[in-house]
């Protein structure tokens, strides 16, 4: 089967718990409400179900290839990607004066979950281009942005984001790729680059280089480190391209996953020098990477979720359709589809749960990154800002950790056939892999989680992100259907746990650093469980009284039971979690190294 895009949660989410209609009284996005949303959700989803959905199973097969500098997509990806850009789906979130459509994240985010789920491997070619537009944003020049944000907005030049080098890994202050100045106010970039995605392809006209260089003689360590732009081919004074530059591609690397998306080992200044040109000031290169890295790992974790949505689809349809065993109830006297069997609902409705719970954590994280850029009030902007910065690492880590379990349930529905390759489910799970890995590993969104997050300002956006979700079990406690007190139980509960945790790490961090970050990974496993499961809190009242109004019925009655298999089944480990990261942390630093 291919993809059927969950529009109708989509707009739940997006209307009921992220607050559509207040983000579209934000200035900017005043024709942003809900017609709009469903309007570009739709044509997004025709794109993505008909013509990008298709080509996920052939680039599995077909991946990139490389042969003499030249790299070569999957058929269909170029074709894909120019209906891509014709359609202004690059620019979407972009502002209008440089071409875009100037629409909020979260709309936005919704299309990107889309176009994840039709193919993880294409969809990243957008990924790092929307990233590299949001540093030139922040940072570049008037002269950069109008020479390169047009066209990278309307699609026709990519972006990627140059970090890695052989010896520089996630410890960026080994980064030994060097910028000299030159007379006319260029540089002159020299050094490798690996793990660059889509550093080489033939689906754009250009490809524009983020790139981390030390320009010479500056400190060491993060702080002597710049940021240039390095296009592939120069860009003349009235934006012609002009003579290749001296960048090139010297292989891509062969990978167990995301095998279409070509990870390309960059050489700069092989043949005098790549030119590159300065982004803001030098020594400042690492904060403005951090704007393109905070929007790749938000982007990252919204691939956990859209892998995730595919592989439940497939899953799903495989249970319906696989006869075998009778029913343990008795109620068929013959072999059933296996949907019938209890374990097998208990691994859908896993699935199921843990998606809708980290799609509703993203996107009522999308709507608070608008209100932080476009709020009027400074005080509200402030709050919304360390909101989103605080779910951030746990929409990256939580989300990407969830798909890897979620796509590996899509392998044990399908049982043996699962791990036939030819069924297409053991793709999902290989893709899903990589999620957890780049852009900063869980264990390092934990770190940022605990460091930057939680300690930095003595918990006090997490007490009060506990005290939000005290108010919604407050409203919980005046119901009096089962589901609402069933949720009320353990979401009260995880949010105790929570807060333990929090006082745990906010008193402990620089005391006993060990002992904080033997749980860190713990921490924000158990943070994102429990805000995933406030959000289905809140999706559990609003279904009861739509349904009660007799709207959607079928829809509310189901979401209602998702929300309550979420506590029942995924918000309850979180006391336990709490446990093992307050009293734990002995069992985790005592052991001898020269034991392991």
């Amino acid at each position: 089967m291919t993809y059927r895009a969950p529009l109708k949660d989509m707009l739940f989410v997006m209307k009921e718990l992220a607050g559509l209609e207040a983000v579209a009284t934000l200035p900017g996005y005043e024709d942003a409400g809900f017609d709009t949303a469903s309007a570009v959700l739709d044509e997004c989803a025709k794109l993505n179900q008909d013509v990008i959905a298709p080509l996920n199973w052939e680039g599995d097969k077909n991946p990139s290839s490389f042969k003499d500098g030249v790299v070569t997509t999957t058929p269909g990806f170029k074709d894909a990607f120019r209906q891509f850009g014709a359609g202004g789906w690059q620019g979407l979130h972009h502002p209008v004066d440089f071409g875009g459509q100037g629409l909020p994240k979260l709309i936005h985010a919704a299309c990107i979950e889309m176009l994840n789920s039709a193919s993880m491997s294409f969809a990243l070619c957008p990924l790092l281009t929307d990233g590299a537009i949001e540093a030139l944003l922040t940072a570049g020049s008037d002269a950069l942005k109008a020479a390169y944000l047009p066209k990278m907005i309307d699609g026709r030049w990519t972006g990627t984001m140059n970090l890695t080098e052989p010896q520089a890994g996630s410890d960026l202050a080994a980064v030994r790729s060097r910028a000299e100045p030159q007379p006319d106010g260029s540089y002159k970039l020299f050094g490798t680059k690996i793990y660059i995605t889509y550093g080489e392809h033939d689906m754009a006209e250009n490809i524009v280089h983020l790139v981390l260089a030390r320009v010479t003689g500056a400190p060491e360590g993060v702080k002597g480190i710049s940021l240039f732009v390095c296009p592939k081919f120069m860009v003349n004074a009235d934006g012609s391209l002009g003579a290749r530059n001296d960048v090139h591609c010297v292989s891509i690397e062969h990978k167990m996953g995301i095998k279409a998306s070509p990870t390309a080992v960059l050489q700069y200044g092989d043949h005098g020098g790549a030119v590159g040109y300065l982004i803001g000031q030098e020594n400042r290169g690492l904060e403005y990477m951090f704007v393109m890295m905070n929007a790749a790992r938000y982007a990252v974790g919204v691939q956990g979720i859209a892998v995730a949505e595919r592989a439940y689809q497939k899953a799903v349809a495989y249970a319906r359709d696989r006869v075998q065993g009778r029913p343990v109830d008795g109620s068929l006297n013959a072999a059933a589809p296996i949907i019938h069997h209890p374990d097998v609902k208990r691994m859908l409705m896993t699935m199921r749960a843990h998606i809708e719970g980290c799609r509703a954590m993203a996107l009522v994280a999308a709507a608070a990154q608008d209100a932080a850029h476009a709020h009027p009030d400074a005080e509200v902007r402030q709050q919304n800002q360390a909101f989103y910065e605080f779910m951030v690492p746990l929409i990256k880590g939580f989300s990407t950790e969830m798909s890897l379990e979620v796509t590996s349930l899509g392998v044990q529905v399908h049982g043996g056939m699962g791990f036939i390759e030819e069924t297409g489910a053991a793709q999902h799970y290989r893709d899903a892999k990589i999620l957890t890995i780049y852009e900063g590993t869980t264990a390092i969104q934990a770190n940022d989680l605990i460091g930057r997050k939680t300690a930095r300002d003595g918990g006090a956006t997490a007490r009060a992100i506990a005290a939000q979700i005290e108010t919604t079990e407050e409203a919980l406690a005046a119901r009096s259907s089962d589901a609402a007190r069933a949720m009320l139980k353990r979401l009260s509960a995880a949010r105790q746990a929570f807060l333990d945790v929090v006082g745990f790490v906010a008193g402990q961090t620089k005391a006993s650093p060990n002992a904080v970050f033997a749980g860190s990974v713990p921490y924000l496993m158990m943070a994102g469980n429990v805000i995933a499961g406030w959000q289905m809190a809140r999706a559990l009242m609003v279904a009861e009284d739509q349904l009660a109004a007799g709207v959607e019925a079928d829809f509310m009655r189901a979401k209602i039971t998702t929300a309550r298999f979420y506590g029942d089944h995924i918000l309850s480990k979180v006391p336990g979690l709490r446990d093992s990261i307050v009293e734990g942390a002995d069992g985790v630093t005592e052991m001898a190294l020269d034991a392991f």
